[in-house]
């Protein structure tokens, strides 16, 4: 059976999954470094291209439609991009992926699509992959501390990690936006790691003035005392 064939066949499921489900877990779930006893990052701060009322004002009707669409149209660049956010709303990260990659060839200059497509190879664990398409949309939008704290965090997260590049990454984002919460949060994950106890303090100390209440503050301590 074509993979077509098999896409179209689930559609009905997608559509009832999207409209059923409850996006607040989504928006913040963790996956930082940071983060002590979960592997995810946070990614809270980010705002999905995905449409942000599926869960409570799509109808089922205009989810078939619109992955309908895309799958007719892949060089519509917008009609990728929003039957990849639909996937992505419930975790379907597979199947987000041939979207945004068709998303990214029908506009090769988006650095939305970029981000998006990093963000789903990310999710998948693919970092190398994640990292080439955040280094696309950084040169097309070099001013995005997040995308630049989500390529650190490729490599932190890959196999092996590359903790050098990591730190880089971070104290680019924060060069960016001094005050960028997650981005302290993962150099000092990161500094600590590497062994530069005394880098990771004075990092913690610019987490805590920020945000006091950032929940991996305790544990980054704790791991700092032993």
């Amino acid at each position: 059976m074509k993979k077509e064939n098999i896409l179209l066949g689930v559609i009905g499921i997608l559509a009832g999954l999207i409209i059923g489900y409850i996006g607040t877990d989504y928006l913040n779930r963790s996956n930082s470094p940071g983060s002590e006893g979960s592997a995810s990052r946070k990614v809270a701060d980010r705002t999905d291209t995905g449409p942000a009322t599926a869960a409570g004002g799509t109808s089922q009707t205009d989810v078939t439609a619109a992955i309908d669409s895309a799958r007719r149209n892949p060089g519509d660049f917008e009609a990728q991009m929003k039957a990849g956010g639909l996937f992505r709303e419930i975790k379907r990260f597979d199947q987000a992926l041939d979207f945004y990659q068709n998303a990214v060839k029908a506009n090769p200059q988006s650095a939305e699509a970029l981000t998006r497509l990093g963000d789903t190879l990310f999710d998948l664990q693919r970092f190398d992959e994640a990292a080439e398409s955040y280094d696309g949309s950084l040169r097309l939008n070099p001013r995005n501390a997040t995308v630049r704290m989500d390529l650190g965090l490729c490599w932190f997260l890959r196999t092996p990690r590359d903790l050098d590049r990591a730190i880089t990454e971070f104290e680019a984002a924060l060069a960016i936006d001094a005050r960028h919460e997650k981005s302290l949060q993962n150099l000092t994950a990161a500094l600590i790691e590497k062994g530069d106890l005394s880098g990771a303090r004075q990092a913690l100390e610019r987490l805590t003035a920020v945000s006091p209440s950032n929940p991996s503050i305790p544990g980054l301590r704790a791991r700092l005392a032993r």
